[in-house]
């Protein structure tokens, strides 16, 4: 997922569009599948090849029938490439008094991508290629043809579809007791949207599967806080243009979003101890961030005027914010830079000791494993975890894919970071264009070790980040202290941002 959720509304047509389609040419992203993986593609989205345990090849009529089960989804308006679906419900033993002697059962369906992808094949070749779905403002561009993106492999409402079903139960405190994982036909039931289910579940109207998102939401919250985790809020900015002015906005996500995160990082550390017991496996690590990048982000939260005691843990102060403030919003922006460290381990045969094995913002080991439609690597997760949980050897397709897959990643996720910061430079550069020479307010928050009369300025209003320089026969730029800044470029699609020290 992009460290900036942008969005450009219907007002805000052009330049910015126009930037936009621009900056995609310059990138050299495609607009297209070749003809043979969107050939394959369109014939698998009629006729899907199963992968049956036994390495053969199955069809819908032998899959186990799972369809009884009330699934439901929920994403953002309007979207179709519906990667899960859920059905919650209580385990026996929970009295009605609310007394903590049962627990809960989420069963989750993910995509089945591996039944519509031959190993191998061109449209398997193509999304190795592209690795990741890649999001701009104005659109996205996906990683698996539309015929199956948004239609045969995504779990649409009212269709039969090919699934990989979980069912993680949980005691009363919402930990997790036990996981199974199986190929099932599943049929969702209903599409939810955000802000329709945080709706009725604050009015109270919600049915118990859907009342259960909170409640167990919550309980997983507490967990995350007990065992020193961090999840972050991060807003959404919509791009919005004003009399040939652009400006930002914030949406602070709503509670539900972030209980139903929860469900998909249970099912992530689900499948990273699935995947390390059997010993073969890939997993989603971090490592504990550097001092450093802290220490940038407590110049960032003075410049943006977040209060952030020296007493005060970073997971204590990120779970402190309020979204809905602009400043604490634009901080959550910058906190993701505490993320680029992630990587891809894989491991066949040993499995890695527990320090590598470790997402340090999860506290846990972790895995993609809950959008397969969007990522490449959850497709190998997923047949991973059915291995282990059947008991048996892992695919050899997938098996010889381990190796690779990191770097592969690797790549992918970078030049998904150099299709966001590209955006961000343009969008920053749409916000100021018309504001050359005006001189704004900036914190200092980085200098280059060669040459400190180079550097990074966090404006206060707006929340823009943007190199500057030290004014011609002045001072060097002075760390960690706010001065007056003139903007000097701002070009959409051409020049990002400068500043000078004023």
């Amino acid at each position: 997922m992009p460290r900036l959720h942008m969005h450009v509304t219907d007002a805000a047509e052009a330049p910015l569009r126009v930037a936009l389609h621009e900056l995609r040419g310059r990138l050299e992203i495609p607009d297209h599948f070749p003809p043979t993986a969107q050939a394959e593609a369109e014939s698998a989205a009629r006729a899907p090849r199963i992968p049956a345990a036994d390495g053969a090849v199955a069809t819908e009529h032998t899959l186990e029938d799972a369809t009884d089960l009330p699934l439901f989804t929920l994403d953002p308006p309007g979207s179709l490439d519906l990667d899960q679906a859920m059905f919650l419900s209580r385990r026996p033993g929970r009295g009605s008094s609310g007394s903590k002697t049962g627990g809960y059962r989420v069963h989750y369906a993910i995509a089945d991508v591996a039944s519509f992808v031959t190993p191998g094949g061109a449209l398997d070749a193509e999304a190795h290629h592209r690795v990741t779905t890649l999001y701009f403002p104005d659109e996205r561009v996906p990683l698996y043809p539309y015929a199956l993106s948004e239609g045969a492999a995504s779990l649409l409402p009212d269709r039969d579809r090919p699934a990989v079903l979980w069912q993680l139960d949980l005691d009363a405190d919402g930990a997790l007791t036990d996981v199974r994982v199986r190929r099932a036909l599943v049929r969702s039931r209903a599409k939810l949207d955000y802000a329709g289910v945080q709706r009725i579940l604050d009015d109270g109207t919600a049915e118990e599967p859907l009342a259960l998102l909170r409640e167990i939401g919550l309980l997983r919250e507490e967990l995350e806080v007990a065992r020193g985790a961090i999840s972050l809020n991060v807003p959404e900015q919509e791009i919005v243009e004003e009399e040939g002015c652009y400006r930002l906005e914030y949406r602070a996500p709503l509670p539900a979003y972030g209980w139903n995160a929860q469900l998909s990082l249970l099912t992530g550390m689900a499948a990273a101890e699935l995947m390390l017991a059997s010993g073969t496996g890939i997993l989603r690590t971090l490592p504990t961030a550097p001092d450093g990048s802290v220490a940038r982000l407590r110049l960032t939260a003075r410049a943006l005027g977040v209060d952030w005691p020296h007493h005060t843990s970073y997971a204590a102060l990120i779970r402190a914010l309020d979204p809905r403030r602009p400043a604490h919003a634009a901080f959550l922006q910058e906190c993701t830079a505490l993320l680029r460290g992630a990587g891809y381990t894989a491991f066949d045969g040993t499995a890695p000791p527990g320090h590598e094995a470790l997402h340090a913002a999860v506290a846990a080991p972790y895995a993609h494993a809950t959008a397969p439609l969007r990522r490449l690597v959850d497709r190998y997760t997923s047949e991973l975890c059915l291995a282990a949980s059947a008991g048996v050897d892992a695919p050899s397709w997938v098996r010889r894919a381990l190796a690779a897959l990191p770097r592969e990643m690797e790549l992918g996720t970078q030049r998904a970071n150099q299709v966001e910061r590209a955006c961000v430079d343009l969008v920053e550069a749409a916000l100021l264009r018309d504001r050359i020479g005006e001189v704004f307010e900036g914190l200092v928050v980085e200098i280059q070790e060669t040459d400190p009369t180079h550097g990074t300025v966090h404006l206060v209003d707006p929340a823009v980040i943007g190199p500057v320089e030290a004014a011609p026969e002045g001072p060097a730029l002075p760390l960690g202290r706010r001065i007056p800044v003139r903007l000097t470029e701002a070009e959409p699609g051409h020049r990002p941002v400068r500043f000078t020290a004023a």
